[in-house]
């Protein structure tokens, strides 16, 4: 950015960094490989941003047995090829970009010629700067009108962290696999419902919270939207993705047809103004960015559908890993990712709780991803075809995250009137069904106390 002139310039210099790879490791099995992936991830020195540092790549080998010898110059069937970006110039959909390019370079042994008739990053960060927000300046200003920005959901937390405490990146994950009749119908409740599976989870995910955080109506989350709005944007590399607010003011007498419906409309609402950056969002809340508690908890709805399994290097085959769950860093506090997958057969839908464990126990995220899980299959049950079935219609707040066997418990529970209890005394069952465990108390008490302590 010049000052003087405020505009924004790239300059190529002929004194640019030669990227090399890494020093090989060597991993003896699947633990050890877990670890050198994680290590990479939360490494504070893999990039430098000052310097243009934003790549990293490095060759991880397989130990061989004493009768074998390594190839240094040839990748086998072991090896794993690590390729990392800083998220600052690398979104999700530069991914397969980026991969379509690194095989096409290969296989074609061209080097990249400049044409000047192709959009660059740098082409939409000028436009980015210079376009005509105050439309989207005055939604944005409406879209948060009343809401306190500091305001905390009530989820149930195993302990609290102050705004100052350094993050330890550890993160307790969760993931759920839905079974192919619970998939389909999610599938047809969108399709019958015309609304997009990421508008459909976010609806699932809202009516979640509500009942997670014992009522809480009026809540802010946060998600990302690709903001590739153009055409010409659309085979750019480089960081596009935009960090937005999603608020909704839920009514506890809504259906959760009228929670999808809501949902929907929010959503294309803010389609078009995503471009709005989150920086001057908060600064016109007069908001510190430090400290945004609706940023720590996060939906993401990803699809994946004709992305890259395999890469072909002239004739050589490298096959794409999925990170495994060890290797998850909590960049947020509480974060719900859905993944679907039409290449799969089973489990093309699941999805992940990446939940900070410097908040929550990892017995705590596994009791409210079966929780989520119970509610989820309540929601897009395989009656989903069926629009005014009895759970689209109850109001949300009849809605239970009462487990099956919770249920038993209490069904089993026998009430009797014991002979040393006078008349005006009553029984009451309690059941807090969002505790690690579910804890029923009996106890006799008068019709005041009752009042009492309700209130």
């Amino acid at each position: 950015m010049n000052n003087d002139d405020n505009t924004l310039k790239q300059y190529i210099t002929d004194e640019h960094q030669i990227y090399t790879l890494v020093d090989e490791q060597i991993f003896k099995n699947e633990i050890e490989l877990r670890d050198i992936i994680y290590q990479t991830a939360i490494s504070p020195d893999l990039f430098d941003l000052s310097n243009g540092r934003v790549f990293h790549c490095q060759i991880v080998r397989q130990q061989k047995s004493a009768d074998q010898q390594y190839e240094t110059e040839i990748i086998t069937n072991a090896d794993i090829f690590i390729i990392t970006f800083h998220h600052v110039a690398f979104d999700l959909l530069t991914s397969q970009i980026f991969l379509n390019d690194l095989c096409n370079a290969y296989n074609s042994d061209e080097t990249w010629s400049e044409n000047r008739e192709l959009l660059e990053y740098i082409d939409y960060s000028v436009h980015e700067r210079v376009m005509d927000t105050s439309r989207s300046r005055e939604f944005w200003g409406l879209e948060l009108e009343g809401y306190n920005l500091e305001r905390q959901l009530f989820l149930p937390v195993d302990r609290y962290r102050s705004s100052s405490d350094q993050r330890s990146g550890s993160a307790s994950v969760v993931e759920i696999s839905f079974d192919d009749d619970t998939s389909t119908a999610f599938l047809n409740y969108a399709s019958s419902h015309q609304v997009t599976l990421f508008q459909l989870g976010l609806s699932v995910f809202y009516t979640f919270l509500f009942k997670l955080t014992h009522g809480q109506r009026d809540m802010c989350i946060s998600s990302v939207n690709a903001n590739r709005y153009r055409t010409e944007v659309q085979n750019i590399i480089g960081m596009f993705i935009a960090t937005l607010p999603y608020r909704i003011k839920l009514d506890s007498h809504w259906s959760f047809n009228e929670v999808v419906k809501n949902v929907r409309e929010k959503c294309l609402s803010i389609f078009e103004h995503s471009n709005y950056p989150l920086k001057h969002i908060l600064t016109d809340s007069k908001q510190n960015p430090s400290n945004i508690p609706f940023l720590e908890t996060v939906f993401d709805f990803i699809t994946v559908s004709s992305n890259i399994d395999r890469l072909s290097f002239d004739g050589a085959s490298l096959e794409q890993m999925s990170l495994p769950q060890s290797c998850e860093v909590a960049k947020f506090d509480f974060m719900l990712r859905f993944v679907y997958d039409s290449r799969l057969k089973d489990g093309r839908l699941s999805c992940r709780f990446i939940c900070s464990r410097d908040l929550f126990d990892k017995t705590t995220v596994a009791m409210i991803s079966r929780r989520f899980q119970h509610l989820f299959e309540q929601l897009v049950s395989s009656n989903s075809n069926v629009v005014d079935s009895d759970e689209f219609v109850i109001p949300i707040n009849k809605l239970s995250l009462i487990l099956p066997e919770e249920n038993e418990e209490i069904q089993g529970t026998i009430f009797h009137r014991l002979s040393s209890v006078d008349n005006e005394g009553v029984y009451i069952s309690v059941l807090f069904p969002m505790n690690k465990r579910s804890y029923i108390t009996t106890e006799s008490f008068t019709v005041t106390d009752v009042i009492d302590r309700c209130c």
